[in-house]
Formats: C-alpha cells, sequence, structure tokens
C-alpha cells in the first residue's frame, strides 16, 4: 500500500469522508488486488472508476484492437486510438488519471491454459467479457480459488449484475442461476446493438459491487442478479439459492 501522506488523504478525501469507509476503508481499497477480464463497454468504466478510487493493482486482459464502432460504449478510448491495442491504451490513459495505482495488462485471450497463473495474484475477479464461455470459466476457476467474482452482462438497452463471494461455502454461482449455458448471441453487439449508456451504467454499478466488496459492506449482491432496463428505468434484484450437485456444491 501506498503511504499515506498529504497528497494520498487530498486525492480520496471525498471517499475518506464516508463513514463507510474512512481512513480505514480506503487502507483495504488501497491493499486490494483486481482482476478485469474485458477491455470494452464494461471494462473501461469499471477500470477507470477503480482507478480513482485507489485499487492497489489493477490486471485488465483482452486481446483486442480498437475499432470505430467500438467508441461509442468504450469510454477510455478516442478517435486517434483506433486499430491500437486496447490494453496499452488504457494502461496508458490509467496511469495518467492515478499514477499511484499499479496497472498489469496482458494482451491476449483468457482461457483454460492460462487462467490458473492469472487469476491467483488477484483477490477479486472481474467479468467485464461478451461471451458464456468467459463467464463459465472465470465462474469454475474462481470457485476453486475461493474468489469473489463480479460478473455483467449487457445487450441493447439491458444490463444484469451477478455478486459471488467463493470465501463463503453457501455461495451460489452463476451456474446456480443459468442450469444450461444460454446463446452468445444475446451479448452479441454488432447483431444486438448496445447503447452507450447501458455500457457505463452497468460498468459504473459493477465497480460499486467492488468497492463495497473490498470495505466489506454488508449491503452487497450476494447470491443475487441486479436486472436493469435503461429505457425504460426498471430496476429490480432477484436471490436465488445454490443448487444440489452444482459445481459450487462438490
Amino acid at each position: 500500500m501506498k503511504k499515506i501522506n498529504k497528497n494520498y488523504l487530498n486525492r480520496y478525501s471525498r471517499q475518506i469522508l464516508l463513514k463507510n469507509i474512512g481512513v480505514a476503508g480506503q487502507k483495504k481499497i488501497s491493499s486490494s488486488k483486481v482482476f478485469i477480464v474485458g477491455a470494452g463497454g464494461l471494462g473501461c468504466p469499471i477500470a477507470d472508476l477503480l482507478c480513482r478510487a485507489g485499487i492497489g493493482k489493477i490486471g485488465v486482459i483482452d486481446h483486442d484492437k480498437i475499432s470505430l464502432s467500438n467508441l461509442n460504449r468504450q469510454t477510455l478510448f478516442n478517435t486517434s486510438d483506433i486499430n491500437k491495442y486496447k490494453v496499452d491504451v488504457l494502461k496508458k490513459k490509467l496511469k495518467k488519471i492515478n499514477p499511484l495505482v499499479k496497472v498489469n495488462v496482458f494482451k491476449k485471450k483468457i482461457n483454460k491454459k492460462n487462467i490458473n497463473n492469472l487469476i491467483s495474484k488477484y483477490q477479486l475477479i472481474v467479468d467485464a467479457s461478451d461471451n458464456f464461455e468467459t463467464k463459465f470459466l472465470l465462474n469454475e476457476k474462481s470457485i476453486k480459488y475461493k474468489k469473489k467474482l463480479i460478473v455483467g452482462a449487457i445487450s441493447r438497452f439491458d444490463g444484469h449484475i451477478f455478486v459471488f463471494n467463493f470465501n463463503d461455502n453457501k455461495s451460489a454461482c452463476l451456474k446456480c442461476f443459468y442450469q444450461e449455458k444460454p446463446s452468445d448471441e444475446i451479448l452479441n453487439c454488432d447483431q444486438e446493438g448496445i447503447l452507450g449508456t447501458t455500457a457505463s451504467i452497468v460498468g459504473s454499478l459493477q465497480a460499486n459491487e467492488i468497492i463495497k466488496s473490498i470495505v466489506s459492506s454488508k449491503n452487497n449482491l450476494n447470491n443475487s442478479i441486479l436486472i436493469l432496463n435503461t429505457l425504460n428505468l426498471k430496476l429490480r434484484i432477484v436471490k436465488f439459492k445454490k443448487i444440489k450437485k452444482c459445481i459450487c456444491d462438490l
């Protein structure tokens, strides 16, 4: 954790003023290590807000380059960044936002061969991916290594957020909610479209849940899904239970 001095206190003063955070909570934030899978519509606001909050170490993995169609929702990129690798641009911009935060980036696609080594060094795993294969892989490995997992999904005007704490043996998992893997078509922005504000709202809510998890807030989404629609401004939270003979029950 960075040394607490006048500049440190001034940078995070508005968070420290909150009785739910304070100096003790900010120390937890500055000592935390968060790994983000995906540097797109969700990953950008998540990484941006966590960096501003003072997360000690942020890891980001993504193998894609920036395209013109990304710019309506991927808020850390601009026109001059087109054709550059997302993680390269993201790292430079995060370091300008907050040089106190250590940022590690990985220019590759996460898979079964590399995931163990990648997530082992982080306390909290964030799914900002656009496919269910990756989401279920992160779910499986987060269970194995007893990580906290924050899952996000977006399409059109819709957003979903899940929160799991696999340090708790009573925690349900993503497979407890999805008995069968959904089609990736529903997450395909090229086919379904996506409103930029929907991505930013869901990513911001994921970042919010991450910070709450770090400072040990009791008001979290554990074993729940938050469902929102930005077109009709409807939001609801649905709780679900751990099911027998699931991978989280073995």
